[in-house]
């Protein structure tokens, strides 16, 4: 851990709030603001002035509010221990809590209004347009709004909704336990969810068999368990589904999305038509690891694995900034300002919040928390999260705060653009072939990561909730068959299937928001895409991308990449991704030989 680290490493959150009474004085604000709903409450859709006002509000409060939470929540992730920061942290979240309370009766007063009426308040109050993305976005959905009644009875089994995922967090974080095994050293250490993936890596094939061993004797013993938790959570989905007047559960996760079925059998005929690509690479992996039987427990070992250069935050801001000129001068003029404004807390401190993110605060500028240990894999997550951080700034800028915030469908694809640039612009300086290589090879484990496994996933679920829609009775050894079969199918017949990988779909987490990895997967995709047109420097096309990043969620997810030749709609898209896939395979094959 560095210690005394200088001034410009360190979040300037005067940006926000110069002083605590500034702080104090936005809260109460905001009680005022909150208190003043009220008002609306019943007449939200008698006129159009009355409606335009009370957005107006939403609008003035939500700016506020955004960097109340936001200082709260910064102070807290800064020391975890710190009580004053856990206390401020508290009263923030108290404050959201009230403001959800305080705005609750906007959605459903839109809602059960005649439609043509609110329609026609465009017409009458030219001002209301401002809000006409999220006003027609609650019209949308007002098919699929049940009665206030049925509403109400719904929302009282909320808690019951999330039981599932609730007891399989409990059961799998604080009840498993995964027993010892032998590390590279001879030590006896404890197996841990958190520590699983580090031993896959070992290049000690014995530590990697007993991680993996350990690891799912542990679900084969708890196995029936789990699938009656997860086929009691994809139960509720459907049930939800067929009651909100969807055609299926696919059907409502995906609209919920900002996207449509459409898109998600796309991404899977797309993918299935290219898994020959995944199965080369699964080749090629077991002869760079020069192995005769290649097991399911070796896919994560790094075959480049040596002592991992160091390098200083200063170089790894350079070798960004290098990396993403190719984005244009207004965009590296504005890492620059991140870079040198203390946008960025940089360095790992006494209980400092782990991991690393980007918050973007309306009115101010993003900002970026990570703990940076002069490793060249924390480059990229510099690249990586400033992404997001551009993607803020540009969106920020350019809407009001109710259409700035972008959704989860895009939220991946500028960070997966500023990654996918900086490996490329690497791999371009890089002139040690071995050293090539790893780059390449770090790539390629994305890439695989990220599309294939996502997508096996992703699989794996529309299988099940189809089974389970269609009335199929289903146990364990079914789930257990059906991960398998995908297994082999994407994998191919150059790596044993061991049979242990058949309890593998009961640890992920994910599997409990229902069709959720599936983005992971578009967003990959779509990032691919976009990169692709940048590295080939297409005429026009950095301004059409930033163009894109300023729109918010002023269209759909679907139609905003459209603006940048990008159809999740058509496989042909994912079919591209396996192309660049197979592009970086072939380029990796030519350095090692």
């Amino acid at each position: 851990m560095k210690e005394n680290i200088e001034e410009k490493y360190n979040w300037n959150l005067e940006d926000i709030f110069k002083t605590e009474n500034d702080f104090q004085l936005a809260k109460q604000s905001i009680e005022k603001n909150l208190e003043d709903f009220e008002r609306y409450k019943g007449i939200l859709c008698d006129n159009a002035d009355t409606l335009y006002s009370c957005y107006s509000l939403y609008e003035e409060t939500l700016k506020i509010f955004e960097k109340v939470y936001s200082y709260g929540m910064f102070k807290y992730h800064l020391n975890m221990a710190d009580q004053e920061g856990i206390k401020k942290f508290k009263e923030v979240e108290n404050l959201s809590a009230k403001f959800e309370t305080a705005i609750s009766f906007i959605t459903p007063e839109i809602t059960y209004a005649e439609e043509d009426k609110i329609l026609g308040f465009f017409q009458e109050k030219a001002e209301l347009k401002r809000y006409e993305r999220d006003i027609k976005e609650i019209l949308e959905k007002k098919k699929h709004i049940l009665s206030k009644q049925e509403e109400e009875l719904l929302s009282n089994y909320s808690e019951v909704f999330s039981a599932p995922e609730n007891i399989f967090d409990i059961l799998t974080n604080a009840e498993f336990k995964f027993g010892d095994l032998i590390d590279e050293n001879g030590n006896k250490v404890q197996l841990t969810d958190a520590t699983y993936t580090i031993y896959l890596k070992s290049q000690n094939e014995n530590v990697r068999k007993q991680a993996f061993s350990l690891m799912y004797e542990k679900y084969k013993e708890y196995i029936n368990t789990i699938s009656e938790i997860y086929l009691a959570n994809v139960k509720e989905t459907s049930i939800t589904a067929k009651l909100r007047k969807y055609t299926s559960s696919l059907e409502m996760e995906t609209e919920y999305d900002d996207a449509n079925i459409k898109v998600y059998n796309a991404l899977m005929d797309g993918v299935n038509k290219n898994l020959d690509i995944n199965h080369d690479f699964i080749e090629l992996k077991k002869k760079l690891l020069n192995k005769n039987d290649f097991h399911m427990y070796d896919l994560y070992v790094n075959p480049f694995e040596e002592e991992k250069d160091e390098i200083s935050f200063e170089s790894a801001k350079q070798e960004v900034l290098e990396a993403l000129n190719i984005l244009g001068k207004d965009y590296t003029d504005n890492l620059r300002e991140a870079f040198d404004s203390r946008w960025i807390d940089v360095y790992e401190k006494p209980n400092k919040r782990g991991g690393a993110y980007s918050s973007g605060v309306y009115g101010v500028h993003p900002f970026v928390l990570m703990s940076f240990t002069n490793s060249k894999r924390d480059v990229s997550t510099i690249a990586h999260e400033l992404g997001h951080s551009m993607h803020s700034y540009y969106s920020n800028e350019a809407q009001n705060i109710i259409d700035a915030n972008y959704t989860i469908m895009v939220a991946e694809v500028a960070s997966t653009v500023n990654e996918i640039l900086l490996s490329e612009y690497q791999m371009a300086k890089e002139e040690n072939p071995k050293k090539k290589a790893e780059i390449i090879y770090e790539l390629l484990e994305m890439i695989r990561a990220t599309f294939y496994r996502q997508s096996m996933f992703a699989e794996f679920e529309k299988i099940v909730h189809e089974k389970i829609e269609n009335s199929e009775i289903l146990a364990s050894e079914d789930l257990n068959n059906i991960y398998y079969s995908l297994n082999e199918k994407y994998f191919g017949d150059k790596i044993i299937i061991d049979k242990e990988i058949q309890y593998e779909w009961a640890r992920i987490p994910h599997f409990y928001t229902d069709f959720y990895v599936y983005k992971y997967a578009t967003g990959i995709s779509a990032a691919i895409c976009i990169a692709s047109k940048i590295i080939k420097k297409e005429e026009g096309f950095v301004d059409k991308y930033i163009n894109m990043l300023r729109q918010g969620k002023m269209k759909k997810s679907v139609d905003l990449l459209k603006m940048v030749d990008v159809d999740l709609e058509n496989p042909e898209t994912y079919t591209k991704t396996a192309e660049f896939y197979k592009e970086k395979i072939e380029d990796l094959k030519k350095l090692i030989k």
